[in-house]
């Protein structure tokens, strides 16, 4: 039975290659109650006529011209325009399989509020796709397949943005779109996790994601490796620090030392360990290096990973096994 409604949320700026596509594929789902909310982010083309085009034919699509700049007040000025009592989003540039909104409210609606379905993805590109965006998805759709989402929260943004649905109460709750924080998809995915949303498993590709030289995650500056490691860290503190702890930093590259330096800004005490015999003993910040048994001596330790190499985090996992030690209690993954 269809009946609640879906709005689907979906900024555009200049995008006129890719808009045809993507409004077709929501014009074939098979759940046909649904808004599309559809606002124009300052383009400079001629993608605002492409999609009133579509309006004008269909009076679920729904134009406007976002009051703000930028995408955070694109969101939120379409969430200020929705009627319905689902929300998903969807970018102007990707493809939905037509069953993507009947599976998704499906499972929303069988599990109830607090509860945020999602969806496997799959990148597309016409020249093909890169290992690191193929690691991603196989990372990300493993996740999804068991709901485990937020065991891997601090690695990288664990659901997609585009490949979501929550109940519109649940999303006002978790403060919807109203943080001015970059990268606003992965914001919004730790404030899912803070106000105790459970993820429903899903095991069927329901978004086709377009990968191309121009997508804004290539290129925005807020999609920049340090806005990632503050989120994190700003998000650890708030939710996972126990600072009655000792605090650990394990790692001393690029992220080691930037996670390093803004603990050092906000006055919260670490010990810095790493595996590096040339850096032992050394001191960075004046903060000195410790090698990685140093972890014993201190009581009932929490750890920060920033280690990259797979084989290095393979063994550091055995660490911590052996010291019976828990992740996302004990340690903490930020790479």
């Amino acid at each position: 039975m269809q009946n609640n409604l879906i709005s689907i949320l979906t900024p555009f700026k200049n995008t006129t290659k890719y808009l045809p596509e993507c409004i077709e594929s929501i014009l074939k789902q098979t759940y046909t109650n649904w808004e599309l909310i559809i606002v124009d982010d300052g383009s400079t083309d001629n993608s605002y006529e492409v999609v009133k085009a579509y309006a004008e034919l269909d009076n679920r699509i729904k134009l406007f011209k976002s009051d703000g700049v930028g995408i955070i007040e694109a969101l939120r000025f379409a969430l200020s325009k929705a009627n319905g009592e689902l929300i998903t989003r969807m970018d102007s540039d990707d493809i939905m399989p037509n069953y993507k909104l009947e599976k998704l409210r499906e499972s929303l609606v069988k599990h109830g509020k607090s509860h945020v379905a999602l969806g496997l993805v799959r990148y597309f590109n016409e020249t093909g796709i890169s290992n690191g965006y193929l690691k991603y998805e196989k990372w990300l759709n493993k996740l999804t397949m068991k709901g485990r989402n937020f065991s891997e929260i601090y690695k990288e943004c664990v659901i997609p943005s585009p490949c979501w649905m929550v109940y519109k109460s649940d999303l006002l709750h978790c403060e919807a779109f109203n943080p001015n924080r970059y990268p606003e998809d992965y914001d919004l995915t730790f404030r899912f996790y803070k106000y105790g949303l459970t993820c429903i498993p899903c095991d069927t590709i329901l978004h086709h994601w377009r990968d191309y030289g121009s997508r804004t995650s290539r290129t925005h500056e807020h999609y920049a490796q340090n806005y990632f490691l503050d989120i994190k860290l700003n998000y650890f503190l708030e939710i996972d620090y126990d600072n009655k702890r000792p605090l650990a930093i394990w790692g001393a590259g690029f992220k080691g030392k930037h996670i390093a330096k803004s603990l050092i800004s906000k006055n919260i005490p670490f010990f810095w360990i790493c595996n590096n015999p040339n850096k032992i003993n050394k001191k960075v910040y004046k903060q000195p290096m410790l090698p990685f048994e140093y972890l014993k001596q201190l009581e009932n330790p929490q750890s920060i990973i920033t280690v990259a190499n797979t084989k290095q985090q393979t063994i550091i996992k055995t660490y911590f096994n052996d010291l019976k030690m828990t992740a996302m209690d004990d340690y903490f993954f930020f790479c």
